[in-house]
């Protein structure tokens, strides 16, 4: 989907008017536009308010091999163009700081603190700049994502100095939960203060098995590099795969084959099904009701056989390949795939229709855990919890990629509710989206090859990447270095959007409200912590 750049390039450069420069060589759908410090947040808050651009991502790169600065970038997307701008400031190592957009752009609260942890920038303003990642127990003068940092470097274990916020007041106590869980998820800090069994503010603290997963990036080849790409999450494997496959094919300049693409989104949406549907499970047993908990585990199970059939893994492992596909759908597996998704589409309108039948569960989901519109666009959250909450906005539709250009699907919204049950509400409209999304791609997908040769990595070249994962909007951004290695490959997963925004959603709601309100969300350690 081509755009016209020009009325947008022509709206900034006569707003500040020898303040910014245009880079030359921009792909098709990225604007990287060059200001300086003095500028930088009138430039972000121009472009996020006069083109309603929410903020994406923000990306550091230890650049002082090559130009002696560091510089971050500042990706804007425009809500109906398939067109970011990219709005880059240098930063010299004498003078490490940086204006900081969190007081005008409250998304870039945690980008901003990322920084100042990975790599010694301080962004000046901040109205909460202490530690996020590093939680205060490592050696001053630590910065992990600067080049050089030697990734074998053994760190002494110093004590933490992680604070934590209470409530103070007659009958008001705190309950700890975490960082050490009774089941097998991953460790996260919550702490709430509560008057009874209503809580009234919560402290949550996340970033605690840091893996170093993007230093360790910049020392593969960019053939291995997708191995560690699918592994970033568990379960949305395949969207990371695509996410790393489709920055390589970006800066390499190669197209895949249309049958790779429609393959592609076939995965995908499988990938949306399984999840979707095991989270609606999931929620169900939030609030104790195992049988539909049970019922939704089971058509889960369905499709990860499935998964299994189509490429040998559950999660959809090695399906992805840079240029395309491993592996083809030929007719008898198409006929097993429609066959097995009429069956799932009758199984999980029967599980919603008990869900939504009974009045003890929608007691326990409707108006619970309410995340506003106003909150959400602030924060920047992305996925289902946006949709849930008014937001209109989905990757597949805003950037289309793969072969999403090419199906017609709706994009569900639930307007002035925002709460537990318009999340799930969201997840279930989906499901059946995605049903229609594969059947579309079996009918349109044609002959031919499933994929593409790759050429040489041309070096030090920049591209966005961007995929709508079950949970919500990726955002990927690579520079690539000489004799085919990554230079810097930022992930963006949707959860780092996403868990600033739970603190909101709990206060006034109960104790036993949160591991409801925690599901319905869907959240992830592992692609938070990087």
């Amino acid at each position: 989907m081509s755009v016209n750049r020009q009325p947008y390039l022509d709206n900034i450069l006569n707003r500040f008017k020898g303040n910014v420069t245009v880079a030359k060589g921009s792909l098709e759908n990225e604007i990287y536009i060059s200001t300086n410090k003095n500028n930088l947040v009138d430039v972000c808050t121009y472009v996020y308010n006069t083109f309603q651009s929410p903020l994406s991502s923000i990306i550091c790169n230890d650049e002082r091999s090559l130009n002696k600065n560091f510089t971050i970038y500042y990706v804007f997307s425009l809500p109906d163009k398939d067109l970011f701008f990219i709005v880059y400031v240098p930063i010299s190592e004498q003078f490490p700081d940086f204006p900081s957009i969190t007081p005008y752009i409250p998304a870039a609260h945690w980008y901003e603190r990322e920084i100042k942890d990975m790599f010694g920038l301080e962004p000046v303003g901040h109205p909460d700049p202490y530690t996020l990642v590093l939680h205060g127990n490592m050696p001053e003068n630590t910065y992990p994502l600067r080049k050089d940092f030697d990734t074998n470097t053994r760190l002494p274990h110093l004590e933490s100095k992680l604070p934590f916020a209470r409530v103070d007041g007659e009958g008001v106590f705190e309950i700890p939960v975490g960082p050490i869980h009774a089941g097998i998820i991953e460790p996260g800090h919550f702490r709430f203060s509560a008057i009874g069994d209503t809580i009234l503010y919560l402290d949550a603290k996340l970033f605690y098995t840091h893996k170093g997963t993007e230093k360790i990036f910049e020392a593969m080849p960019y053939t291995k590099a997708l191995f560690l790409a699918e592994r970033i999450c568990g379960v949305c494997a395949a969207s990371h795969a695509t996410g790393y496959c489709q920055a390589i094919e970006k800066v390499a300049g190669i197209e895949i084959p249309p049958r790779a693409k429609f393959i592609r989104t076939i995965i995908l949406e499988l990938e949306r099904l399984y999840n979707h549907i095991g989270d609606v499970g999931n929620v169900c047993i939030g609030a104790s009701f195992l049988m539909c908990g049970s019922h939704g585990f089971r058509i889960r199970e369905y499709i990860q056989q499935l998964n299994e059939i189509i490429c040998g893994n559950r999660y959809l492992r090695g399906m992805l390949t840079i240029g395309g596909v491993r592996f083809d759908i030929n007719d008898d597996l198409k006929k097993h795939i429609l066959g097995l998704l009429n069956r799932v589409k009758t199984d999980f309108k029967e599980l919603t229709e008990i869900m939504f039948q009974s009045s003890s569960f929608l007691d326990r989901i409707e108006t619970t855990g309410i995340l506003s519109f106003e909150h959400a666009k602030g924060l920047g959250v992305v996925g289902v919890p946006a949709r849930a909450s008014g937001i209109c906005r989905d990757t597949r539709i805003n950037h289309p990629y793969a072969a999403y250009g090419e199906v017609e699907f709706d994009i569900p919204v639930y307007y002035d509710e925002g709460d537990v049950c318009a999340r799930v509400k969201v997840r279930i409209d989906e499901v059946y989206q995605s049903i229609s999304i594969i059947e579309q791609c079996f009918d349109k997908m044609p002959e031919g090859p499933i994929k593409t040769s790759m050429k040489e990595l041309p070096p030090y070249k920049q591209a966005l990447s961007y995929v709508e994962s079950p949970r919500g909007e990726d955002i990927y951004w690579i520079m690539t270095a000489p004799n085919n290695m990554l230079y810097r490959y930022k992930v963006r997963s949707p959860s780092f959007c996403n868990w600033p925004a739970i603190p909101y959603t709990i206060p006034g709601n109960i104790v036993p409200d949160f591991p409801l309100i925690n599901k319905s969300f869907e959240l992830c350690y592992s692609c938070t912590d990087l």
